[in-house]
């Protein structure tokens, strides 16, 4: 199923996701135009490298936060490719406006910003011996898409079915479309994990688990609300 649009309306302007819309896209053409020596040496610096973190522990964090505590916001600004970028800003456009809509543009883009820090942490502690930079969007929006889980329980998702020739257009429950999604990254995980020498496909599956799981955690914190249940109308 491939996820084209909600159907809960917003009621002012989300100009922090499409803030962050613009911020990956602008660092996704940069890193088009810097050349495979250029984009070396600036995954080098701020991507995620989980071995790191397992070499050094936690206190070098605090030693060397340029090099060890700046990636885990960094890296979540930069993608590996056109599809990469794309599909994670068009997963923000769907979920991202409803959520900032309830939270407000400021707490919105700290709940972002600590939601991708938390898969990060996920990712580092599930994959400590991997050697592989991680960069990417997904664990953030991956608690964007945990909090709309939480606020939105009676939305809708119209998503795109490919039947055989036939493509078709269903709505879905957001609850159902969701959880599944979070089924699958926990499913995958939990594959890879029990594949002892096999790639993931460069896929973060347990930082995608970490930020839904974060990004309900957060919600609760910063007192998000559930989107009051709609009164039929009368004339």
């Amino acid at each position: 199923m491939i996820p084209l649009r909600d159907t809960e309306p917003i009621r002012r302007v989300t100009w922090v996701t499409w803030l962050l819309i613009a911020a990956n896209g602008l660092a996704f053409a940069y890193e088009w135009r810097l050349g495979e020596r250029g984009l070396e040496n600036l995954i080098e610096q701020y991507a995620l490298h989980p071995a790191f973190y397992a070499e050094y522990g936690p206190r070098a964090l605090l030693e060397h936060p340029r090099e060890l505590a700046l990636p885990f916001l960094t890296s979540m600004f930069l993608h590996g490719g056109l599809a990469h970028v794309l599909g994670n800003v068009w997963m923000l456009w769907i979920f991202g406006d409803n959520v900032e809509d309830r939270l407000g543009p400021v707490r919105f883009l700290v709940f972002y910003l600590l939601a991708g820090v938390l898969a990060g942490v996920v990712h580092v502690i599930t994959n400590s011996a991997s050697a592989v930079p991680t960069i990417g969007a997904s664990g953030a929006i991956a608690g964007v898409m945990g909090a709309y889980f939480v606020l939105f329980p009676r939305a809708r998702v119209v998503v795109f079915l490919p039947i055989l020739i036939l493509p078709a257009l269903f709505e879905v429950p957001a609850v159902v479309f969701l959880a599944l999604w979070f089924l699958l990254q926990i499913a995958q995980g939990a594959l890879m994990s029990g594949l002892e020498g096999q790639s993931s496909g460069g896929i973060a599956w347990w930082a995608h688990v970490g930020g839904f799981l974060g990004g309900i955690a957060l919600l609760a914190l910063l007192g998000g609300r559930r989107a009051p249940r709609r009164e039929p109308r009368r004339d």
